[in-house]
Order: structure tokens, then C-alpha cells, then sequence
């Protein structure tokens, strides 16, 4: 994995990271969601040291500014609830993490998570929202959020259906609180070091003009990407399960 010095050595790759993270937080501030699955695949196969903590750490900083311009409309009694199952959800990533049998292990599972994320992201299944099944998808959105910085496409299945004002800021604030907890669990299994924040402050004003642009467009917004968004993140994770597969001999 290269450091945040060999990313600055590069100019090409700091172009394509900033890229990325610029138009991840203009679809983060729009839609509520979506930062990590528009950025985490494209930035794990150009170094897998841009995840997950630094891609968490923009997140938390997009979904926090997401739910502060909305905070009126933040459904508080909702986001506590989801709580005790993000952080089961943390701490079974964690935990994994922690047995990860190397680099190429951690490509395979990212890539596993990743193509979960699409599938439920495209699947279209209809959930009751209720207390169980807003605890048992804020458990695999923690699983999902730790390992990959991936989080969102769980939350979305059961809030598919709540109207937009209420669901955004909802689940911009659990996002928020979320990466809390997964940045927190991610330290705590070591996966989380010093260089993790100079690849922060390098990322950090691409997702700032994002954000400006994000508040320039309103509810323009234009939802049309969301297929190019699925077969862009599908043919990534395929990648990394593969680079996974190779380095692990099958």
C-alpha cells in the first residue's frame, strides 16, 4: 500500500483521487447517502491505502454537513435506535479486520462487500420500516461501513420508501454518528495510523468544492447516474475479487 508521500509523487493519481472524492460529495449532499459507494470502489483499485479510513473520515465530514443543513427534519428518536446496531455491526468488522490474512485478503473481502452493496443497492426489495428490521440493517451497515467505508445501501432498503425530506437528513446523521463508531473501531484494531490523516487533509478540498457545488445545484440534482453509479462500482468490486483470488491461489 503506498503512503500519502508516494500518492504526492504521482500527479496523475492525486488528479484521479480528487476526482472521485469531488464527485462523491456532490451525490452525498444530494441524495443523503452514497459518498462511500461512489468513491470506496474507484479508490481501493487505484491503492487500497485510500481505504477505509480515509474515505470514513470524508464521509463522516460530508453526511455531518448533510445533516446539519437539514437538522429540522433529522429524525433523532430513529438514528438512537440504529446505534446498538452499528456498533455490532463495528465491532464484528473490526474484528474481522483484525484476522484479515493480508493485503490481498482485505482486496477480497472489500471487493465481497462492495458487490453486496450493488446488489442490494439494484435489488429493489421492498422492507417494513420497524425497529427490527432498522436494527438488523444498521448492524450490516456497520459491518458493511467498517470494512469498506460502504455503509449506506443497507439504511436505503428500509427508508426507500419515506418521503425524501425526512429520509435524507435521517440517514445523513446516522452516516455521521456511524463513522463515528467505525473510525473509532478501526483505530482500536489498528488499522488506522498517522499517514490515514495526511491522506485526509490531500482528499479534504476536493470534497469541500464538492460540497459548494452540491449546494449550487439544490434539487437538481440530476438521479439519472445511479446505473452508470451501480456498473461502475460492479465492475470494481469484480476486480478487486479477483486480485483477491489471485493473490490468495485460486
Amino acid at each position: 500500500m503506498a503512503d500519502a508521500a508516494h500518492l504526492l509523487s504521482l500527479p496523475w493519481l492525486v488528479a484521479a483521487v480528487l476526482a472521485i472524492v469531488f464527485v462523491a460529495a456532490i451525490v452525498q449532499i444530494n441524495l443523503g447517502m452514497g459518498f462511500g459507494l461512489t468513491a470506496a470502489p474507484l479508490l481501493a483499485l487505484l491503492d487500497p491505502a485510500l481505504v477505509p479510513v480515509p474515505t470514513l473520515a470524508l464521509g463522516l465530514m460530508t453526511a455531518s454537513w448533510g445533516a446539519w443543513r437539514e437538522r429540522e427534519h433529522v429524525q433523532w428518536r430513529e438514528v438512537a435506535v440504529g446505534v446498538p446496531g452499528r456498533i455490532a455491526g463495528v465491532a464484528a468488522g473490526a474484528g474481522l479486520l483484525v484476522v484479515m490474512p493480508g493485503p490481498r485478503g482485505f482486496m477480497l473481502a472489500f471487493g465481497t462487500m462492495i458487490a453486496l452493496a450493488v446488489v442490494l443497492s439494484a435489488a429493489g426489495w421492498r422492507m417494513r420500516f420497524s425497529t427490527a428490521s432498522l436494527l438488523g440493517m444498521s448492524t450490516l451497515s456497520g459491518l458493511m461501513g467498517t470494512l469498506t467505508s460502504v455503509g449506506a445501501p443497507p439504511m436505503a432498503l428500509i427508508y426507500q420508501h419515506r418521503a425524501a425530506q425526512q429520509a435524507r437528513p435521517t440517514m445523513a446523521a446516522f452516516f455521521a454518528v456511524g463513522c463515528v463508531f467505525s473510525l473509532t473501531g478501526l483505530a482500536l484494531s489498528g488499522w488506522a495510523g498517522p499517514d490515514d490523516l495526511l491522506l485526509v487533509a490531500i482528499m479534504a478540498p476536493a470534497m469541500l468544492a464538492g460540497i459548494a457545488v452540491a449546494r449550487r445545484l439544490g434539487r437538481r440534482f440530476d438521479r439519472r447516474f445511479r446505473p452508470a453509479l451501480l456498473s461502475v462500482s460492479a465492475i470494481a468490486a469484480v476486480i478487486l475479487i479477483l486480485r483477491g483470488l489471485g493473490g490468495l491461489g485460486v
